[in-house]
């Protein structure tokens, strides 16, 4: 389980990067990454990235922290993810700086990347949707970690006070709903289930038929204010004084459509064995037609995709396997390629722009002074022309449209790939959940037709 919060860093970037990468915090800077700059570096590299946006904006930098649950993950494997996160988030665009802490009883990731990216100059937009898209990549990354996940259920149809309630316990409603269904349950006429619910302690109203009678009944605990009325706005459809007499006379024909009305079991075979359809001929009779459509349902979609056995589907699934693992790979290693080629772009410019200065100190009659009025510049195409060096290239003779075009046609090309992977692994699944449902349904006919020739010979 991993918690994360952002918030913008507009005084000086040196000091927060200072702060994440305290050699106490992070095991001597062992646990300290960095991508398109350096701990040492950021405050120049950033500072390059921002002169080219609007200087009206305060924004310098973002401080994303990314918390684990006690005891969950070790720091190694929490830097991994906090690396990956980065990279997922920023797409190599922008410059940053991580640093996992073990200081304290929960291990942490402090992630610091400029407020600019790299590629065009543009500002990241912190919001609701960025914020979310943070929070979605770090449960994927836990997720595929085996690490726990904290999903957030959406109770669309309840106030979240109302939901809150339920939840402990405390909501009239829904304390209401469940003794109405259980007295259903165990009431014989529509008189009884009256008499019931008043002895658990209802006050009940308007519960007559006729006319002149309210059209909805009136429900009220002991200590409730005001009545529940038996609305479908309110309760629900099935707790209308018609529906609740319904039910107590006609039974199996309401569980019956409550089955078609919900659907369960909407593209899988039922297990009829269970109690509940083996007590009830009608209930079991409607679950084994429901197979028998499925089933039927599921030979037509894989003749349809040229599969005629249970051998050819197996074969299929074991090579949309391959290709989709294949994919992976292939999507994988382009987003390696892809960030380590947006960082030489980043330095090929960085190196470009202030080429002229290293020139300028170069012939500078008074080299201090030079230095002295020109040193951030400096510092910048030093640092640029070492980075690039140190991917065997010469920075003199870099084609920065070369460079991009590069990028946008890998950036392409990996996009491709990953539709491709994604498009493998839902077609795999899909089949592979087909072939289950199908076993299933053969398997049982299959015991059935051995039991026969078994009861045959007997004869």
């Amino acid at each position: 389980m991993a918690i994360t919060k952002i918030h913008a860093v507009k005084a000086t970037v040196s000091k927060a990067v200072d702060y994440i990468t305290d050699e106490e915090k992070t095991d001597g800077e062992f646990y300290v990454s960095s991508f398109a700059t350096t701990p040492q570096t950021a405050q120049y590299d950033f500072k390059y990235a921002l002169s080219h946006t609007d200087p009206d904006d305060p924004n310098l930098a973002y401080h994303l922290i990314q918390s684990f649950a006690p005891g969950e993950v070790i720091a190694k494997e929490a830097h991994e993810i906090g690396t990956q996160l980065a990279d997922k988030l920023l797409e190599g665009r922008y410059s940053y700086v991580i640093a996992t802490h073990v200081d304290k009883g929960h291990v942490h990731n402090h992630l610091i990347f400029c407020a600019a990216d790299n590629i065009d100059f543009k500002k990241y937009h912190d919001c609701k949707e960025t914020y979310l898209n943070i929070r979605q990549i770090s449960d994927e990354l836990c997720e595929e970690h085996n690490l726990s996940v904290i999903r957030e259920n959406r109770h669309l149809a309840r106030t979240y006070k109302e939901w809150q309630s339920s939840k402990n316990g405390t909501s009239w409603k829904a304390n209401l709903k469940k003794d109405i269904d259980k007295t259903v349950k165990d009431s014989r006429s529509y008189d009884e289930f009256i008499s019931l619910m008043k002895a658990k302690g209802y006050e009940i109203k308007d519960y007559e038929f006729g006319e002149g009678s309210h059209k909805y009944i009136g429900f009220r605990a002991a200590g409730q204010e005001r009545f529940i009325r038996g609305r479908e706005k309110s309760l629900g459809a099935d707790y209308t004084k018609e529906r609740i007499r319904e039910r107590i006379e006609n039974p199996v024909e309401h569980r019956l459509e409550q089955f078609r009305k919900n659907d369960p079991f909407a593209g899988q075979i039922i297990d009829t064995s269970q109690e509940k359809f083996q007590n009830s001929p009608g209930l079991k009779f409607w679950a084994e037609s429901h197979n028998l459509q499925e089933a039927a349902r599921v030979k037509s979609l894989l003749s349809g995709k040229g599969i005629q056995s249970l051998l050819d589907l197996d074969e299929h699934v074991e090579s949309l396997r391959k290709q989709s693992v294949a994919a992976r790979k292939n999507t994988v290693a382009l987003d390696k390629e892809l960030k380590e080629t947006k960082e030489i772009l980043y330095y090929a410019r960085q190196y470009s722009d202030n080429r002229k200065y290293l020139i300028g100190y170069k012939n500078a009659k008074d080299p201090d002074a030079y230095y002295r009025k020109h040193d951030y510049e400096l510092h910048l195409a030093w640092g640029a022309k070492d980075i690039l060096k140190s991917h065997g290239l010469n920075p003199k003779t870099l084609n920065i449209r070369e460079i991009e075009e590069s990028i946008r046609q890998m950036s392409e090309e990996r996009e491709c790939s990953y539709k491709t992977y994604k498009s493998l692994e839902d077609e795999c699944r899909e089949l592979k959940k087909l072939g289950d449902e199908l076993k299933s349904y053969l398997e049982p006919e299959r015991i059935k037709h051995v039991q026969k020739m078994g009861n045959d010979r007997a004869l």
